[in-house]
């Protein structure tokens, strides 16, 4: 069959997860940025047309987590469910609106979409500066949380770092930096690396990550290591010079970005759901412009095992 992008409109920063239980669930910032919205599907494709759709959590009035609720993700850790995300106090009550943390909300429900969420806990990676867009992933056994954070030395507005975890709210090592922005590509109009998501192929770990303002300028860099290496030596990482997924003008799809990774249900088909949006005539700032757009694109592989992302397409022949 094939399927039309955009995948779900208006919905940025998309992340997907296929559980155990056959459901594919799917979060991502919404336009207002006050709440936390949670769906799910037993099919990919009717991710976009689901009635399963619920409201897991609203922000509040004040307090540290009442505004900009961004780029949410939810994970399953060791029978717990948990959505990450990242938020700042209230704009009237702080001058600089960018003072973001990460969160993290938890339930043991069976169906998170009718679980009982705690309160958020911070997220704390003893960095106190602005952060963002963590993600999860467990290798041999051990959970790593990999997320965005301004450096109090490097030039810039984010860097990505990696830490253990020992539960699903606690970091269990210090930060080890993994990219800084430092290409020209990563350095348009804001020095950004953010929006981690792992692909694990072939021998390999793949870490995408987003670079640039978030205009037709935003795209999409690559780390890689060696599954056998240690995640948290900065040295076995590998970081592309060029972007891997960028702007395509024919197609008026511009800034692709801060992505997530799914499988078809058989686990023998790679997808990877991004953000764009279908014009680059942004009036006014580009974070209260609503139209990103959930998007959907094959991952292909080299007969080298090393994956390829083509360019962003309009249309795409989608197996489920």
């Amino acid at each position: 069959m094939s399927l039309t992008n955009p995948f779900i409109e208006q919905r940025a920063d998309p992340f997907v997860y296929l559980h155990s239980d056959g459901y594919y669930y799917f979060t991502a910032s919404v336009p207002e940025y006050d709440r936390l919205e949670l769906r799910r599907a037993q099919d990919l494709a009717e991710l976009a047309t689901t009635n399963e759709i619920v409201d897991v959590w609203h922000k509040p009035s004040s307090g540290p987590y009442s505004d900009l609720i961004w780029a949410p993700e939810i994970h399953y850790i060791d029978g717990t469910w948990a959505i990450y995300f990242a938020a700042a106090p209230n704009r009237e009550i702080v001058d600089n609106a960018f003072q973001h943390r990460m969160y993290a909300i938890t339930t043991q429900a069976d169906n998170p979409l009718e679980g009982q969420w705690s309160e958020p806990t911070q997220v704390d990676s003893g960095l106190a500066s602005f952060c963002l867009d963590a993600t999860c992933y467990k290798h041999n056994g051990q959970w790593y949380y990999i997320w965005a954070q301004k450096d109090a030395v490097i030039p810039g507005n984010s860097c990505l770092y990696i830490a253990t975890m020992d539960s699903p709210t606690h970091l269990s090592s210090e930060p080890v930096l993994l990219t800084k922005p430092e290409f020209d590509w990563e350095v348009q109009g804001f020095l950004v690396n953010e929006g981690p998501a792992v692909l694990h192929r072939h021998g390999r770990i793949y870490l995408t990550y987003s670079a640039s303002a978030t205009d037709e300028r935003y795209c999409m860099g690559l780390l890689s290591i060696d599954e056998n290496a240690d995640l948290l030596d900065a040295s076995n990482w590998h970081k592309a010079l060029s972007p891997i997924f960028v702007t395509d003008e024919e197609k008026h799809i511009y800034g692709p970005g801060h992505n997530s990774f799914t499988t078809s249900k058989d686990g023998q088909r790679d997808y990877m759901i991004y953000h764009a949006r279908n014009y680059k005539g942004i009036e006014g700032d580009p974070l209260w412009d609503p139209n990103r757009h959930a998007c959907i694109q094959p991952v292909l592989w080299s007969e080298d095992g090393l994956p390829i992302f083509g360019s962003p397409q309009n249309e795409i022949e989608f197996e489920g």
